[in-house]
């Protein structure tokens, strides 16, 4: 559904790439997070996918068309963070969003606008920055577009909405199963409905696979240090933690059968994140 051979994009010519020769394929409908250190290409992504910018270099593909601002893929339905609505009441927006937007599902988008309390007789202007994000993600999960691209769409939100938030990606994807990509810093949240994981860094790609990679390669072992490090040989170890003569070794690999004295436990997803992108010994 979504090719990329050879991206890269700059912002003028003399600036380090945004996305650096990226070649990556995502194909198969299912809830996808997208993360990346502030800065590591994750919005320029969104946009190359959707056709807002060009690509300096290579190609983009969406649904088997070839992507540029001048043939912006009809399969894409991605909203910058933060862009504006029509000052109408919300009844009114949803309506309109029926005239624009071939199989807008407005049953969906009334419900769930009823389940985060919003009014609709309120004016777009009269919403809190969180409930005018909530308004731009049902509008954009109520369209029926094989790919949603959604960046950063809980900024603004408390732990309550968040959650409601997960529980409307799930009712969305499970009525229109597609490609949602979520990107955001909140990581352990989206854990929870998360199905596949894209890292990138330096505009290149990390890692991409199926969560449950990380639920079953992703592990710390601590233990004394000269009882873990001669465990570290064939393992792919992504960050040390060092406490006088203690050892945490993050580990991103098959499990092993750790030697008593050697305890092993599972990474939550930030963990694996932090460690996989900035994993240096740390030593306390």
């Amino acid at each position: 559904m979504i090719d990329f051979q050879n991206v890269t994009k700059r912002y003028g010519s003399s600036s380090a790439a945004a996305i650096d020769n990226l070649s990556m394929k995502v194909s198969d409908n299912g809830i996808y997070c997208l993360l990346g250190r502030n800065g590591a290409g994750k919005t320029t992504l969104f946009k190359l996918i959707a056709g807002h910018t060009y690509a300096t270099e290579g190609s983009v593909f969406a649904d088997g068309k070839k992507v540029s601002t001048l043939s912006q893929p009809d399969c894409v339905n991605f909203v910058d963070t933060g862009s504006e609505q029509f000052n109408m009441r919300l009844s009114e927006l949803l309506d309109t969003a029926v005239t624009l937007q071939d199989g807008f599902d407005l049953g969906f988008a009334r419900q769930m606008a009823g389940r985060f309390g919003l009014d609709l007789r309120k004016k777009y202007k009269q919403l809190s920055f969180g409930m005018k994000t909530m308004l731009t993600t049902i509008l954009t999960l109520a369209n029926k577009s094989k790919v949603i691209l959604l960046d950063e769409p809980i900024l603004g939100f408390d732990a309550i909405m968040r959650d409601r938030f997960n529980t409307l990606i799930q009712e969305s994807y499970e009525l229109h199963p597609r490609i949602i990509v979520v990107s955001t810093h909140l990581i352990d949240e989206i854990a929870k409905i998360t199905q596949r994981l894209i890292i990138i860094d330096n505009g290149k790609v990390m890692l991409h696979t199926g969560i449950e990679d990380i639920d079953e390669r992703a592990y710390v072992l601590t233990g004394l240090s000269k009882a873990v490090i001669p465990l570290l040989d064939n393992l792919n170890c992504i960050g040390k933690n060092v406490v006088g003569d203690m050892l945490a070794a993050y580990i991103y690999d098959e499990r092993i059968e750790p030697p008593k004295g050697v305890a092993m436990d599972k990474l939550s997803l930030q963990d694996f994140f932090v460690k996989l992108i900035g994993g240096d010994i740390h030593y306390a």
